[in-house]
């Protein structure tokens, strides 16, 4: 079998380094409408047709919240030190704000289970899954579901205490701005660019609510949010795609991080398009930029752009390149290029990588799943972490996406991130390759904390 192979010196290969795998509630857990749980808007987005591939449904998903606890055992045989989840928002708070008990029972055992085998939680807050009945209300759009919120990251914090060792406020924001309110194909499948960009503002003005209730609430746990990144490559050497190259940047890496760091969107942006600058309220940018422990980044290909005249930005598919069964380039020197870049721009807090790794058409044959090319991508991309720590970025820990096959949004269940492969009828666990490679990887090292 191939081993993961690193310099003796990494510092990946040091105890204090955080290995993890990650999970989404809304993708694994199934169980939509059981024990009090709420509707949310990924449960509207897939019952309107054609909205995702195949009809598919959060249910039956890998059904993890009947099967926690062989799932919990098998992260434990994998010897990661950290399991990175998500709480569902639905199934823990009622719709006039009060505690779903057996919903919030779910996540005590399950963390409680974590602790017994010492895997630390690390816990996002909110993983795309908001209550319909906030989205009746405007949503995202609607700045009072920032307090909302704030008012469920204080229920989270004081039901589940001190079994969270590591809380996130938000995954992806740019992905629920973007791809929600303006490109459409995510739940609540928006089209308005302006909007999206009002959204976004409510998502960040909600993290730094969430932040100051953490605080208070769970004073001894560490605490940030997380981002997807990419660097974009110009698709020429000519000037103006080299620009479209930072413009696409400023769009989607900037617009997120700067606010959170600097307190203020980027400029080059928003002098660009000012028609998309959100509605900021006196104190906006103070509640949204406060210190947080660490920014988590999720990295999984580059961009190649082009300007254009309408749009400012054109994107390009690679040329004669390796791809997932996504589409989507595979190219671990991002990864390196994107840490190194953003150490040089920005003070930063400690970076850990909450999310990498790839679709793959993977097939269970004779109880084995052979995904090589997963392989390559888990070598060549622990690779590119450890280059950037070489050359000075503060990187704390690697989570692999996925633990196991799931929901995968709008394509449903057709695309396989997992290191671990479901048979969605009848809910088998089978470990492909790529979960042995990474188990043995961590085997080799020193004992941890």
């Amino acid at each position: 079998m191939q081993r993961i192979d690193l310099p003796s010196s990494s510092r990946l290969l040091s105890p204090d380094f955080t290995f993890g795998v990650a999970t989404a509630s809304f993708q694994i857990e199934g169980a939509t409408q059981a024990d009090g749980r709420l509707p949310s808007i990924w449960d509207q987005f897939c019952a309107r047709q054609g909205h995702v591939k195949n009809g598919d449904t959060g249910l039956p998903a890998c059904d993890h919240y009947n099967r926690w606890q062989k799932d919990v055992e098998m992260i434990r045989d994998l010897g990661v030190d950290a399991y990175r989840l998500s709480i569902a928002w639905p199934r823990v708070m009622t719709q006039d704000g009060q505690p779903n008990t057996k919903g919030l029972d779910f996540y005590k055992q399950l963390l409680d289970r974590l602790q017994e085998f010492d895997i630390r939680s690390f816990v996002t807050l909110y993983h795309w899954d908001l209550p319909q009945h906030l989205q009746d209300r405007g949503g995202w759009l609607n700045r009072d579901t920032a307090y909302r919120f704030q008012d469920y990251a204080s229920l989270v914090s004081r039901e589940l205490g001190d079994r969270v060792d590591t809380y996130a406020t938000l995954n992806e924001p740019w992905v629920s701005a973007i791809l929600g309110h303006e490109v459409g194909i995510h739940a609540p499948g928006m089209t308005n660019a302006r909007l999206a960009r009002q959204a976004g503002h409510h998502m960040l003005l909600a993290h730094g609510l969430g932040m100051q209730t953490l605080r208070q609430e769970a004073p001894e746990a560490n605490a940030g949010l997380v981002l997807n990144m990419g660097p974009n490559t110009p698709h020429s050497r000519r000037y103006d795609d080299r620009a479209a190259a930072l413009i696409g940047e400023a769009s989607m890496n900037h617009w997120f991080l700067e606010p959170v760091l600097e307190g203020r969107y980027p400029q080059l942006y928003t002098r660009l398009r000012p028609e998309l600058t959100p509605q900021i309220l006196p104190g906006d940018m103070e509640i949204i930029s406060q210190d947080v422990d660490f920014i988590g980044i999720n990295y999984y290909t580059r961009g190649i752009v082009s300007f254009d005249r309408e749009k400012w930005v054109k994107d390009h598919a690679a040329k004669d390149a390796e791809v997932t069964d996504f589409g989507w380039e595979v190219y671990p020197q991002g990864l390196t290029d994107l840490l190194v870049d953003l150490n040089s721009q920005y003070i930063l807090p400690p970076l850990m990588i909450t999310e990498n790794g790839m679709a793959g058409d993977d097939h269970l044959e004779q109880d084995r799943v052979h995904d090589e090319q997963r392989c390559r991508y888990l070598q060549s991309h622990l690779q590119a972490v450890h280059e950037a720590i070489e050359q000075g970025v503060d990187v704390r820990g690697y989570f692999a996406w996925s633990l196991m096959d799931n929901f995968e949004w709008a394509e449903g269940y057709s695309k396989r991130f997992g290191m671990v492969y479901i048979d969605y009828e009848t809910q088998q666990r089978t470990l492909k390759d790529s979960a042995r490679l990474f188990a043995d990887f961590l085997k080799q090292r020193p004992a941890s904390r």
